[in-house]
């Protein structure tokens, strides 16, 4: 298997031999969606909360008298019937939301992610990618000079002058191998990989 290998401009100036473990593997839509969507649960806080009818502020007072009215019964307004009355089963702020994935089925889900982006050509190589100052617009002219918009930058060690460049655009995101997630990897049209990243992800991820 083989990506293209970007030069300052933007082009294909030649091809990197990679990994047909990492990126030459069929597309499994089942375990890339339960990777995806786990990856994104455990990453939920869980501190949402609820009130059930014991807990909302509603005085204890009848609100009609039982009979004789011609209205539904009712013992109080904190009934979870009522507007503004408790939840029947109301969220805590304890609750759990993460599912587990183990390594085997996550490194399988990432590489088969990586393998689509190659058949759809949407990831390639570049020998570095670095800034000499943190200046968003540098940032911005440099990517605007090589075709790139809306990109994922993944670095073999994260260039603090790269990293406070990006901070500012909205549709560019810079990552070092061991932050590289698989929502990242699916949410941007182009991904472009420095050599000494694509050489940790080969040996980290197959």
């Amino acid at each position: 298997m083989e990506l293209k290998l970007l030069n300052a401009e933007g082009q294909a100036a030649a091809t990197v031999e990679v990994s047909d473990t990492l990126f030459g593997r069929d597309f499994n839509e089942a375990l890339v969606h339960q990777v995806v969507v786990a990856y994104m649960a455990n990453a939920r806080s869980g501190n949402r909360a609820q009130k059930d009818r014991a807990e909302v502020k509603h005085t204890t007072r009848k609100p009609w008298r039982q009979k004789g009215t011609g209205r539904a019964r009712a013992g109080m307004s904190s009934s979870p019937l009522w507007r503004g009355g408790g939840r029947i089963f109301p969220n805590s702020p304890d609750e759990n939301f993460t599912q587990k994935v183990n390594r085997k089925m996550y490194r399988a889900g990432v590489a088969s992610i990586l393998s689509q982006l190659a058949r759809e050509g949407r990831i390639a190589v570049v020998e570095s990618f670095e800034l000499e100052v943190p200046k968003t617009k540098a940032l911005a002219a440099k990517l605007k000079s090589m075709g790139l918009e809306s990109v994922l930058l993944i670095t073999d060690d994260l260039n603090e002058n790269l990293f406070l460049s990006s901070r500012n655009l909205r549709d560019v995101l810079v990552l070092d191998v061991a932050e590289a997630d698989p929502v990242s990897l699916v949410r941007f049209p182009q991904v472009i990989v420095t050599k000494g990243a694509l050489a940790k992800m080969q040996e980290v991820w197959q």
